[in-house]
Parts: C-alpha cells; structure tokens; sequence
C-alpha cells in the first residue's frame, strides 16, 4: 500500500467527520466538531487492534504529521519483529544532531549546482560539527555550539563564520520538522554575540607562511617528536595538502606499491579527486602511524581513534616552528614559494601539487594526464630540501 498520501494543508482543512488514511496502517479520524485523532490499525488474525497515536494539532502534546509516521514506523518495526505494540512501548529514538544533518544534506543536494560548495557544506558539518553528532537536536543547547565553534574561532574565523551558521541551518531543519520546540541555540544576533569572546573583524588576505629556508630545522625538530599531531604536521607539509584533507587521510587510502595517497572528493576544496605522489618519507610516517593506529584513520587522535584536531597539529606546528605565527595552511605557500625560487620545475606542475585547477577551460578539457610522474619528481625534491641541513642553502634543481 502507498504510504504519505496525506499532507498538511489536507489535514487542516479537512473538517468533515470521516476517517482519512496515510497508508499502511496510519489513519486520521476526524470528529464530528472538528477535532482530529491519529490511530494504527492493524490485524492479527481476526483480531483488528486498534492504537492511539494522539490528538492533531491541539492539546498540550499535538501529533505533528511527521510524528504521526515517525509513530506508525515504530509500530510497523515492532509488528516486523513480532513483537506487541500493545505492551509497554520504548520511547522513539530521539533525532540527533547527525539525523538532522544528513536529512538537511540529502535535500539540499538537488540545490547546489557547484560541486565545491557542496563539498565544503558536507565536510565542514561532518568533521568540524562531530561534538554535536550524537546530541539529541532538542537537547542542544547554546554551550554545545560555543564548545564546537571556539576550536576555530580565532585562528579560522572564516570557518567558524561558516560552521555556525551551517550549524543553524541544521538545527533549524530540525526544528521545521518539530523535532526541537526550544529556539535556534546557534543563531548569532541576540544570542551567540553575546557570549563568544571578542575578535578582530575577518580580514581576507593570505595565511601567515614559514620562510621555506626554515623548513629543514622545522622538520627536524617535528622528527624529535613522537606524538601524532608532529607526524601529521610533517605529512601536511611534505604533501603540500590541506589540512583537513591530512587529518580526515585513511589508510585505505594509501597504494604503498603506486606510491600515492588518493584523497577523495569530499574532503577536497574542489571536490574532485586528487592523487598525491609520495615520498619515501611520507610513507614511512604511513607505516610508523600504522603500527600505532587504533582506527582507520592515518592521525588517529586518541583511543576513541578520531582524527586528530586542528589544534593539536598548530600547536605541534608553533613548537617546531622558528617563526610562531606560521600556520597550517601557510605551510602550502611555503612550498610553492620554494618551488617557484629554487626549482625549474614548470609553474603549472607546482599548481596541479597544490590542487589547484590549472589553465582555462578549454586547456582544462584537453588535459589528458595529472602529470604525476612530473609531480612525483618535484615531491621527492621537496621531501629532499626539508631532510637537509638547516644549514644548507637552497640549491636550484638540476633537470
């Protein structure tokens, strides 16, 4: 039998006594004055047993239409079971945070017309949101979205710009869906601006680099330390990748015979593939992280096996670093800063390590190769230059 026959606007204007069906089991009797009732019905046998499911639209508990099939699906799972719905229900699961984000996700895909911001949309809630993936959405309160947001609030103001209001959105889908009654606890005016500290105005302009002549000794000094985040840092920086493509990197993902890490679209800016050449260094931190991993993850961050965070890896970095300010992200300008000074590789080459889209359109189209062989080259230059004495100088490629 076909299920959600009825909708809203039917319901409310529906006011003749008779018995309106949403299917598989889901009836609406309305009463002669006008009052509305959800029941389950269904047959055992000869026995028709019937349930309440509550009143619509009045009262101090009102059935929503969505709670209504939400109801009748739980009913359905115990009768598939073959269990009683008559005896003493378990309350329904609550939604969560997750819940409302993949549903919010899943009806926003027909909308985005640009793969990037899609996949921008998707990776920021999935990873950066993760201390809200188990909360009940009706639960969560303005603490919760602070804790989330002050991982990123003044070192990546513009990602938390963004989290917290792709966080509103998902919680104001849960809250159309009337699986939350309480406010939005991630709107900003009146309520978050009044409690997240104080910090300059977003100023667009570029990441604060590590002069590439520093890199050796910076490498030298992450090489004395064991812990996860100082390995994930120099990965970062011998791949020239993003940072949340290094810290979301899975084994999986690894071809130690090819010599590549293949990082997948989601976790891209551009949302397309991206094959990495690896250095002989960069696949002994693979093996040395390995033998410690507790999870699928390459930078496990603990013994929940979660990848390890942002700022774990800048604090890692501002140790190592001579110059304090340097950043994650800075680490890709240092690399293409050298590789423009002291290589003759070709500026397109240089591009395509740094995932960049190389050409116009039409060079784009006729494209037919990522050139990975010519990136391997320039990587294992790279690898080379910050295995070097902090003493050497930087020595222009011989090709």
């Amino acid at each position: 039998m076909a299920r959600n026959k009825l909708s809203e606007t039917r319901i409310r204007t529906h006011d003749t006594p008779s018995i309106l069906g949403d299917g598989d089991g889901l009836w609406l009797r309305v009463q002669k004055g006008g009052s509305k009732n959800w029941i389950f019905i269904y047959r055992r046998g000869t026995e028709r047993v019937e349930i309440g499911l509550g009143g619509y639209g009045r009262g101090t508990a009102p059935v929503s239409l969505a709670l209504a099939r939400e109801k009748a699906e739980a009913i359905r799972q115990q009768l598939a079971r073959g269990e009683d719905p008559r005896a003493i229900r378990r309350p329904l699961k609550p939604k969560t945070f997750a819940d409302c984000m993949e549903d919010l996700i899943s009806a926003k895909e027909s909308e985005w017309t640009n793969p990037k911001h899609a996949a921008q949309w998707k990776m920021t809630l999935r990873e950066y949101a993760k201390p809200l993936h188990d909360l009940p959405v009706a639960d969560i309160v303005m603490g919760d979205v602070k804790d989330c947001l002050m991982e990123h609030w003044q070192d990546r103001p513009e990602t938390a710009d963004r989290l917290r209001s792709r966080i509103q959105a998902v919680i104001d889908y849960g809250i159309a869906h009337e699986w939350r009654t309480a406010g939005n606890p991630a709107r900003w005016k009146g309520l978050l601006d009044k409690v997240m500290p104080k910090r300059q105005k977003l100023k667009r302009g570029h990441h604060a680099a590590l002069a590439y002549a520093s890199a050796p000794a910076m490498m030298m000094k992450l090489r004395q330390s064991s812990g996860t985040a100082a390995r994930a840092v120099e990965f970062l920086t011998l791949t020239a990748a993003r940072t949340g493509e290094a810290r979301g990197a899975l084994f999986d993902e690894i071809d130690v015979y090819a010599k590549t890490w293949t990082c997948p679209p989601e976790r891209m800016k551009a949302g397309k593939e991206h094959v990495v050449p690896l250095s002989d260094r960069a696949l002994q931190i693979v093996e040395i992280m390995r033998q410690r991993a507790t999870g699928p993850f390459i930078f496990g961050g603990g013994v929940d096996g979660k990848p390890v965070s942002d700022t774990a890896m800048t604090k890692a970095l501002r140790l190592a670093s001579p110059d304090k300010k340097a950043t994650l992200h800075g680490l890709r300008s240092m690399f293409r800063d050298w590789a423009g000074d002291c290589t003759t590789h070709p500026r397109e080459i240089a591009e395509m390590a740094l995932a960049h889209t190389v050409g116009n359109a039409v060079e784009q189209a006729y494209r037919r190769s990522d050139a990975i062989e010519k990136r391997r080259l320039l990587m294992t230059d790279w690898a080379t230059f910050c295995s070097a004495s902090s003493a050497e100088s930087p020595v222009k490629d011989k090709m």
